[in-house]
């Protein structure tokens, strides 16, 4: 069996929310505040005997209405959902039988923890809410809810009980805690103290483990003629046979002292009427506590709180495994064995390097095969952690625009159909320890290149917005493979999907194809043409932009926009720096071609004419000599322009055109971040962001 789904009422963040789990792993991801912890304390209260149950005022979620509260007393309910599962044995269904819910096959079972006011005192309840609405009649919705909450904390937080029900709440079918107490909840937070729990074996759960592998050579052993109880305390009595000549040594060693110890005793006149005297005996049981804990390094003994953090955590983790596997042992604990051990980690990268993340989340996924941890729930920030777990694993916790949590499910945004099933494989290779931090971020710019990746942050600082105010990540996917990417964050597609704003940054790349007579039958491919040349043959060609469906495809989205560059003049995002830029030599790079020609083409000022521009082309010497094909094409394209671009577009077009052939994306990119990075700050009144970059930029951090 394994826990399905929990659905939460009115508990902290959670206004009503159902969350289905899997039959194995579950690791929980989501910004801050967004409620992994929430969750795992709610889990807890149903299944948790070491949790407190009473709540607090605070652990009420607020996002309510006055007409809510002054209906009736708020209540918190949470209720988990039992299903058959993967694997099941009948010592599972014995467990829930009482609480089942669905008598099929597949059977199903719930539990409920409620925290609530009691019927007796909800007239007087109701009665002190009347009282605040005569009272308050200008108020606000925020200050009636706000005394609301203040007379429950006085007057009736200390009235509210708590239950656990099983079944259908309806039924007030009250859980019996000897079955609860069947289930093995673990918890490791993350802020955890292991080495007090494991120096020594006088821990108590460092004793429980080491009590039950204590001959476990005959313990586990499958030959049915062996008596193991038989052969325990056969050896348990030659321990203390043993023991009891060593405390005899220790007797005659103390012979003396012991008199010298009685003389101080028969002078204060504690021995007249009985003589103290000392004595001992003990058993391999009482002398487990004195095993400690320790590590061996280069041939070395130490003790394990020596030992880093990080691999004392892993010791701990491996050491309370093996506690589960103990209390899960029926010929062990007899009737007291737990049936459903589940393990539950905060935050395991807090001590652990990404290698190491990896090799543990293995290690976990081990102990689920075999059974030691029934299902296991892990909450994480660690983009290593999600990039080493299957994408069918991960459930992503979110805040919609009302800011209400929602849930996504990553792998179920894709359905079977061929599209769906190539997008989730990409973003299955896609999302590495890099790329996966676009699932933790609370919005996100999605770019195609290095360079508007790297440049994006630069961009925002100088415009006086900081991404990182905002929680902004800027992913670069490597090309136009935006759907795969938007069905994970497509709300009005999916209700699977995860509520993030997204900003998609695409360029135009205008392009083009020949005309031939029977155009169903036009096999010729589209190529990339300038912005100057779009529409200026139509008699010969069709032409066609990347962005514009998209772009209007998404202009109402509530959470994706798309921006590029402007409609038939834009062409790249290093095309659009270079033509909104064209006297700005930060632009130049050292790895760049033609720098002397282009800084030539950057020196012209205003009075300069177009065909000084022009015959700066390939930077010839000899005016006689034939431009290069590529240089000829953009000379001839710009002197066929109509009256529609100005002299001055144009020589923008032609320094932003030869800048664009001059470049080569991947170092062009670091070394124009470094320039820009060393300099914008300062020169913010020399330079000028792309249009659609500064749109994108206030769309998103807004």
């Amino acid at each position: 069996m394994y826990i399905s789904k929990i659905k939460i009422e009115n508990f902290r963040n959670f206004k009503e929310n159902e969350i289905e789990f899997n039959d194995g792993i579950n690791v929980i991801i989501g910004h801050n505040n967004a409620g992994k912890s929430n969750l795992i304390k709610a889990l807890g209260l149903v299944l948790s005997p070491n949790l407190k149950k009473r709540l607090t005022v605070n652990d009420f979620n607020k996002h309510v209405s006055w007409d809510e509260l002054r209906q009736h007393s708020p209540k918190v309910s949470i209720t988990i959902t039992i299903s058959k599962g993967k694997t099941s044995n009948n010592d599972d269904l014995v467990t829930v039988s009482e609480w089942l819910t669905s008598l099929t096959e597949d059977y199903e079972a719930k539990l409920t923890y409620e925290f609530f006011l009691p019927e007796k005192y909800e007239q007087k309840y109701l009665e002190e809410m009347e009282q605040i609405d005569l009272l308050s009649e200008q108020g606000t919705q925020i200050e009636l809810v706000s005394k609301a909450f203040r007379t429950i904390d006085n007057e009736f937080l200390r009235l509210y009980t708590h239950k656990i029900w099983g079944g259908e709440v309806t039924n007030q079918n009250q859980a019996d805690s000897e079955l609860l107490q069947r289930f093995d909840f673990q918890f490791l937070d993350a802020i955890r103290d292991v080495e007090r729990d494991l120096v020594s074996g006088r821990n108590v759960m460092l004793k429980e483990v080491l009590h039950f592998f204590l001959d476990y050579e005959i313990k586990s052993s499958t030959d049915k003629a062996l008596d193991k109880n038989k052969e325990i305390k056969d050896k348990s009595k030659q321990f203390s046979e043993d023991s009891s000549r060593l405390i005899e040594v220790l007797d005659k060693r103390m012979e003396s002292g012991k008199e010298a110890i009685l003389s101080y005793a028969n002078q204060t006149g504690a021995s007249l009427k009985s003589t103290p005297n000392f004595e001992g005996e003990t058993s391999d049981i009482e002398m487990l506590s004195f095993l400690r804990l320790i590590v061996e390094e280069a041939g070395f003994k130490i003790p394990a709180s020596h030992n880093g953090l990080g691999y004392n955590n892993l010791i701990y983790i491996s050491i309370l495994l093996a506690k589960m596997q103990a209390n899960a042992d029926e010929e062990y604990f007899g009737g007291n064995s737990k049936v459903f051990p589940m393990l539950v980690i905060e935050e395991p990268e807090a001590h652990l390097h990404p290698s190491m993340q990896d090799k543990f989340l293995k290690f976990l996924k081990t102990n689920i095969s075999n059974d030691t941890v029934r299902q296991i729930f892990i909450t994480s920030h660690s983009t290593h952690v999600t990039s080493a777990t299957e994408l069918e694993e991960i459930i992503c916790l979110h805040n919609d625009i009302e800011g209400n949590a929602n849930v996504g499910y990553l792998a179920k945004v894709f359905d079977n159909s061929t599209d769906d099933l190539k997008s989730l494989k990409y973003v299955k290779r896609f999302l590495d320890a890099t790329k996966s931090n676009m699932l933790f971020a609370e919005k996100i710019i999605l770019v195609e290149g290095l360079a508007e990746q790297l440049l994006m942050g630069i961009f925002a600082e100088s415009l006086g917005n900081p991404l990182e105010n905002h929680h902004v990540s800027v992913i670069n996917i490597g090309g136009r493979y935006f759907n795969h990417f938007l069905k994970l964050f497509d709300t009005e597609q999916s209700a699977s999907a995860i509520f993030k704003k997204v900003v998609c940054i695409t360029d135009r790349d205008p392009t083009r194809r020949e005309k031939i007579e029977d155009e169903e039958q036009n096999q010729n491919s589209y190529e990339k043409c300038y912005p100057f040349e779009y529409g200026l043959d139509s008699d010969k060609y069709e032409y066609k932009d990347h962005p514009s469906q998209l772009i209007e495809k998404y202009k109402n989205h509530k959470n994706i926009r798309f921006f590029s560059q402007e409609d038939k003049r834009g062409k790249t995002f290093e095309y659009d720096l270079a033509l909104h830029n064209p006297n700005c030599k930060l632009l130049i790079t050292h790895s760049m071609s033609n720098r002397s020609e282009i800084q030539k083409m950057m020196d012209l000022d205003e009075s300069r004419t177009l065909n000084n521009c022009l015959a700066l082309l390939g930077n010839r010497k000899d005016p006689s000599k034939e431009l290069s094909k590529e240089n000829e094409r953009i000379k001839q394209a710009i002197e066929a322009l109509n009256d529609s671009w100005t002299d001055e577009e144009k020589k923008h077009a032609v320094i932003a055109s030869r800048y664009l052939n001059s470049i080569g994306k991947g170092e062009n990119a670091l070394e124009l971040a470094y320039a820009l990075e060393e300099n914008l700050t300062d020169n913010i009144e020399n330079f000028v962001v792309p249009k659609y970059i500064r749109e994108a930029l206030e769309w998103i951090c807004h």
